[in-house]
């Protein structure tokens, strides 16, 4: 399986830089795997595509505002002779930081940007953003301390394990401090309202650093269509981390491996899984994070999805075989990744070739802000 065989060309004006005015107002490609047909359609026409009984499973994880701008404390940085001019700036030099996988409740890993340089024992110290930066201004005589993280380790794909003070909730303090991580293919820095339109509807559990993006499409008058007809409901969770979406380098793609993420299944969710399952129901994925996270459980329980919590480097290729996955709604991805491979391990490689091929003619949006596909 080569790396080629899942490129494709991509005008770079179809690369949404904002979402859709209304979430269910983005376009919809339905795609037919049996009759091998596509329909050009939009969001808020899902309820003519699922039938009573089907089960919605849907990834509630909130994003953190995780990308942190601020300063090393130059405790590791090498010496600059004290008449250098630039000796003020190299030990404060800025610095710029992803958060990409919480690992408890101090600690979390991420990308350090410069990083090279970047030892273990060296701090950072992050503030609040400015101005210019956010967008909102702090309110008159109210102060935002600053953060201060210690780098404790190294680890693979370039990351460092940075670790937090104890006290203050850390998520509070992020969410304060940080910038909604906008990937780098949107252009323009975060803005106010990215941190409501980078978010679904029914987020609840804070520890993704990407959106779930095919959740984004919802409303909550959409799923309460859905609910009365008929059209079942639940939650789980996956932290999307940096095995979403780090790139593949390997030429032959059997070889790459994905970086581990966080998820979480509710008594209740897997009570309704195994009920639909029992009962032949479809069960309808939205997003590739939901359907990674079902099909992982399933293959550690034989078909079964078992309440609890892990984590996941399962990575769906062509000649996957789905056990639990019956319809899939997801965006466009980028070309040569994991995630366009799950799409052509569910849809098939020919079928999914073509639906892109048709959604770059019709000008579809594509990527985190663009339009989606429903697979059936």
């Amino acid at each position: 399986m080569k790396l080629e065989e899942f490129d494709y060309y991509l005008p770079p004006e179809l690369v949404a830089q904002y979402p859709a005015m209304r979430r269910a107002d983005a376009r919809m490609l339905v795609v037919d795997r049996r009759a091998g047909r596509l329909l050009d359609t939009v969001v808020r026409e899902l309820p003519k595509y699922l039938a009573d009984g089907d089960l919605l499973v849907l990834n509630n994880s909130r994003v953190v505002p995780a990308r942190l701008f601020g300063r090393r404390a130059g405790l590791q940085a090498q010496p600059v002779g004290k008449r250098n001019p630039a000796r003020h700036q190299h030990l404060t030099s800025p610095i710029e930081v992803l958060l990409v996988r919480r690992l408890d409740e101090r600690t979390w890993e991420a990308l350090v940007r410069p990083g090279r340089k970047v030892r273990s024992g060296e701090k950072l110290m992050f503030e609040a953003p400015s101005v210019r930066q956010r967008g909102v201004r702090t309110p008159p005589g109210r102060q935002v301390p600053p953060l201060e993280a210690e780098v404790i380790g190294r680890g693979e794909f370039g990351l460092r394990t940075l670790r937090f003070p104890a006290g203050e909730s850390l998520l509070g303090a992020i969410e304060r401090i940080g910038h909604i991580p906008l990937p780098p293919y949107i252009r323009r820095a975060d803005e106010p309202r990215d941190r409501l339109r980078y978010q679904t509807v029914y987020a609840k559990h804070p520890g993704s650093v990407a959106a779930p993006t095919a959740g984004l499409h919802f409303t909550r008058p959409l799923l309460d269509t859905l609910r009365k007809r008929g059209v079942r409901r639940a939650e789980i969770t996956l932290h999307v981390s940096l095995g979403t979406f780090q790139p593949i380098h390997e030429v032959d793609a059997e070889h790459h491996q994905l970086h581990p993420e966080s998820w979480r299944i509710t008594a209740t969710a897997a009570r309704r899984i195994n009920r639909a399952l029992a009962e032949k129901r479809r069960i309808v994925a939205v997003g590739t994070t939901t359907a990674r996270t079902l099909e992982h459980v399933a293959a550690e329980h034989d078909g079964q999805i078992v309440a609890g919590s892990g984590e996941t480097r399962l990575f769906i290729r062509p000649g996957f075989q789905f056990r639990v996955t019956g319809g899939l709604l997801t965006n466009f991805h980028l070309p040569r990744t994991t995630l366009l491979m799950l799409v052509a391990a569910f849809a098939g490689q020919k079928l999914t070739r073509k639906a892109y091929e048709h959604a770059v003619r019709e000008r579809y949006r594509f990527y985190s802000y663009g339009d989606c596909m429903l697979v059936l």
